[in-house]
């Protein structure tokens, strides 16, 4: 009785906390070697500072880069399969509504989003996981586009051809970035956040 008096009173559930983190540490490597794949090949009129990527030369970015897209891909997928047999994904992500959106956005604008219950999304967080959630699906579909161009040349279609998925991979890896960015400002101004994904409460 007392254990499940415990778990209720979890926001996030086990599983959550270690796909959470499992994720954090496989995004940071694969940008950070993705980048200096990137450098290899820019795509844009611009370099990247070595200084913030990984791998020391091509071959060892590849490496970095292939080992932890197993990874990625692997916690995603339970992760994924977790919410949805438990349910938490219509739980904490749905339902949405417009209105609800502008309301949060408005009090966002003024600073009075309330983040007193934890154990709830406001519109806005939901939003952002869920766009990052695909981002991340479209940032895997585009570098197997990329990475076997020839066995999936239907994939390779969908995503306009080699360089157009190239240029999509880097678009949605940028959006990666961006999300990590607020997502540390976020922990930084609730604090309580990063409590609950070490403690799970």
């Amino acid at each position: 009785m007392r254990m499940n008096k415990q778990a209720q009173h979890l926001i996030a559930p086990t599983f959550v906390r270690i796909t959470h983190w499992f994720n954090a540490i496989a995004v940071v490597v694969m940008i950070m070697s993705g980048l200096k794949i990137y450098n290899a090949s820019p795509i844009f009129n611009f370099m990247i500072p070595r200084e913030i990527t990984l791998g020391g030369w091509l071959g060892g970015a590849l490496l970095w880069h292939f080992a932890f897209m197993w990874l990625l891909v692997a916690n995603g997928l339970v992760y994924l399969v977790l919410n949805f047999l438990t349910g938490r994904l219509w739980k904490k992500f749905f339902p949405l509504s417009l209105k609800a959106f502008v309301q949060d956005f408005l009090n966002t604008l003024k600073g009075k989003l309330s983040h007193e219950d934890l154990s709830k999304y406001n519109t806005i967080q939901k939003l952002a996981y869920l766009s990052v959630i695909v981002d991340l699906i479209i940032l895997v579909m585009s570098g197997l586009a990329i990475w076997k161009s020839v066995q999936f040349p239907m994939l390779r279609e969908v995503m306009g051809g080699f360089d157009n998925a190239r240029v999509i991979h880097f678009i949605a890896m940028s959006y990666t970035v961006f999300f990590i960015i607020v997502h540390l400002i976020m922990v930084a101004l609730v604090p309580k956040t990063l409590l609950i994904m070490i403690r799970g409460k």
